[in-house]
């Protein structure tokens, strides 16, 4: 093999490299974007369980209506 023929495919790895490493870069910002978004929604289910479950905890300590 020639010293231009090595020359050639080593630079046709170097592109294949670069374009792979571009596609995992592209698919791990996409990734945390989603686990951004995620923790996002688990905040909101969280404060939302927190509130029904002080409602619920506030609804039993009432007393019994005057009727009972």
């Amino acid at each position: 093999m020639d010293l231009e023929q090595r020359i050639a495919d080593l630079e046709a790895r170097l592109a294949f490299q670069d374009d792979t490493i571009q596609t995992l870069s592209d698919v791990l910002v996409a990734q945390q974007r989603t686990v951004d978004r995620l923790q996002a929604q688990l905040g909101l289910l969280a404060r939302r369980q927190e509130d029904l479950q002080s409602r619920v905890e506030g609804e039993g300590d009432e007393a019994p209506p005057p009727h009972y």
